[in-house]
């Protein structure tokens, strides 16, 4: 069930992912399709406006050139000043707006020949009014007429109409295409805009849609969460009263069975003792009577009160059965009697409750070394101690452990080579790392697990222990909220890494075993 909402929840994060991409590109298209359509609308309102400066540029210089041809008449026929300055003025201004018609017409083919044409006539009607005035001035009236009325006989002054009609009536039909394209252009930059503005009225709607129901899925979720950490809390709290109650149930179980087979030990070790005893009187009679079959002389009385009977053949053999198997007894009843008193210990120990203290580390150690000083002596090992964090923890819990690790290394040195055993420690996070490495034997990789449980020992079994130690130091170092591991390589030296807490605090873990 658990795996299906997330599946589910899985699915609609992806599915909101890929909703808010695809509106984010709709968005950015809808946003460029709007940015070219509005720079069209502008370039095609851009045309229009010139078309209209365009004509308006035509007319201007028509109306010019009217001006100077009405100004030139009405000079010759009164001779008043007032038309010459017309006259004057109107000339003035025929040739810039000529130049200003040509520049506004250089985009258009057909407006250009237009031009050039209308240059050409232009030009011839100035260089008519040039003379008639020249000639005015001169006093030569009868000239002057004379080329009024050549001039007006003459097509240009037709030519310049027609012309300038005829580019109007081109600029009017550029006005009506350019007209019609500006408002195409800007009816669809409006459709554009509003598909655009609905689009984003539409996800915007969509998001808030989505967030109010993301935002009452978490709150939903989260009042899961409290409801399951509340339940998770009580659950933890039951199930660490059961484990701490079956953990005390099985460490008075183990001390009720060490206790209870230490009873019948001891009767089994009484018996041996009187089965030992009883060798010697049954060994005397089977002697005696074995000499008492033989034709040789008796012994003297006192030879064989005292001494070990003298038997032979299979009667020897008997004896020496026996005293083996009572050797055998007596030495698994030593083996049963440590195991015993190890599992005693064990369950002492954790019935006790750790006591936390600041700890001088260096000198804790230095104390375990002056203890062992004769066993490194005897082993031609030395132990060297570098700079050690001091800590806050359990003096007791934190003796057994480096009087284990420092023991074990001098018990599982290389015959023959020097020991060198180094402890070292530093500080990490919050944590003390300890590190105890020898020059001994080594371990095996494959049994760096096994070392560590109950009874269980690796390698050569050529030295005394019952596997009790390691898992004991290891118990201890979880109890004070540690982790202790080993690196090693057979014939290498081992180095085993304790990582307990700088300023550890008595919880409830200290009730654990």
């Amino acid at each position: 069930m658990n795996l299906q909402r997330l599946d589910a929840a899985r699915r609609r994060h992806i599915g909101q992912i890929l909703l808010l991409a695809a509106g984010f590109l709709v968005l950015v298209a809808i946003s460029v399709a709007s940015v070219l359509l509005v720079n069209r609308a502008r370039e095609d309102s851009a045309l229009v406006v010139h078309t209209v400066e365009v004509e308006n540029a035509i007319n201007a210089l028509l109306l010019e050139i009217r001006r100077t041809e009405s100004a030139a008449r009405g000079y010759l026929l009164t001779r008043g000043p007032e038309f010459l300055e017309d006259y004057e003025r109107a000339m003035t201004a025929v040739v810039p707006d000529l130049t200003k018609l040509v520049k506004l017409t250089a985009d258009n083919p057909v407006q250009t020949e237009h031009v050039r044409r209308l240059r050409e006539a232009i030009e011839t009607r100035l260089s008519h009014f040039a003379r008639e005035m020249e000639f005015v001035k001169q006093g030569q009236f009868a000239s002057a007429n004379a080329l009024v009325r050549e001039a007006a006989a003459s097509p240009t002054s037709a030519t310049i109409r027609d012309i300038g009609e005829a580019m109007r009536v081109e600029e009017h039909r550029l006005f009506a295409v350019r007209t019609t394209n500006a408002d195409r252009s800007q009816v669809l930059a409006s459709s554009v805009t509003i598909a655009g503005s609905s689009m984003v009225i539409a996800l915007a709607a969509l998001s808030v849609f989505l967030v109010r129901r993301s935002s009452r899925m978490r709150d939903e979720a989260e009042a899961r969460l409290r409801d399951n950490n509340v339940n998770l809390e009580a659950t933890i709290d039951e199930r660490t009263a059961d484990l701490r109650e079956a953990n005390d149930e099985i460490q008075r179980f183990a001390y009720i069975v060490s206790h209870d087979l230490r009873s019948p030990l001891v009767n089994i070790m009484g018996f041996t003792s009187e089965l030992e005893e009883l060798r010697g009187d049954i060994f005397k009679r089977i002697a005696a009577l074995s000499r008492a079959a033989s034709p040789e002389p008796r012994a003297p009385e006192n030879a064989t009160d005292s001494a070990e009977p003298v038997l032979d053949g299979t009667d020897r053999q008997l004896s020496e059965d026996f005293g083996e198997a009572l050797g055998f007894i007596k030495s698994s009843i030593g083996k049963m009697d440590r195991l015993i008193s190890a599992i005693l210990n064990l369950t002492r120990e954790g019935r006790r409750e750790f006591q936390p203290e600041r700890i001088d580390t260096r000198e804790l150690i230095e104390a375990i070394v002056t203890t062992v000083a004769h066993q490194a002596a005897e082993a031609e090992a030395q132990i060297r101690i570098d700079p050690l964090p001091d800590i806050v923890s359990d003096r007791l819990a934190l003796e057994q452990i480096f009087s284990n690790l420092i023991d074990n290394a001098l018990k599982y040195l290389k015959p023959g080579v020097p020991g060198d055993i180094l402890i070292k420690g530093r500080t990490k996070l919050g944590f003390a790392i300890f590190e105890v490495t020898d020059n001994g034997r080594g371990i095996d990789p494959k049994d760096h697990q096994r070392i560590f449980d109950l009874f269980r020992r690796a390698g050569t079994q050529d030295k005394p222990g019952q596997g009790i130690g390691l898992a004991h130091v290891r118990a201890l170092v979880r109890r004070l909220g540690g982790t202790m591991s080993v690196a090693s390589e057979l014939g290498s030296g081992s180095t085993f890494t304790i990582t307990l807490p700088i300023n550890w605090a008595a919880t409830n873990r200290n009730k654990d075993t």
